[in-house]
């Protein structure tokens, strides 16, 4: 048997499950996603979710290299946001699979958590 081939959207969206797979940073996704569109200060999501600005540097960054965080600056602070647009193409990637090609869950089971 030869070798799986890689799906380069496949390395992609595994790379982004991979920068949220630590409970520091899916909150930090969380708390983005509650304060969508306009986002939040670094030093407020630090002290919200009680991280030192070291540690949440280093998750923001991580976050912001797989696209699935936005930063802009604004005067002395950075102000970072959820990539909506890419958050949807990796729910997209699992609801294609799972909900639309065999069916393993039911797509009104998954529109049912959404509300």
């Amino acid at each position: 048997m030869g070798k799986a081939k890689k799906e380069p959207d496949v390395v992609r969206y595994a790379d982004m499950f991979s920068a949220m797979g630590t409970e520091s940073r899916l909150r930090i996704m969380r708390l983005l996603l509650a304060a969508h569109p306009e986002g939040m200060i670094a030093g407020d999501i630090g002290a919200e979710l009680d991280i030192p600005a070291s540690t949440l540097s280093h998750h923001l960054d991580k976050l912001k290299n797989e696209e699935l965080v936005k930063v802009r600056r604004e005067s002395t602070f950075l102000r970072y946001s959820a990539n909506t647009d890419v958050l949807g193409e990796l729910l997209g990637f699992l609801y294609a699979e799972c909900c639309t090609r065999n069916k393993a869950i039911e797509p009104q089971t998954i529109v049912q958590l959404c509300r």
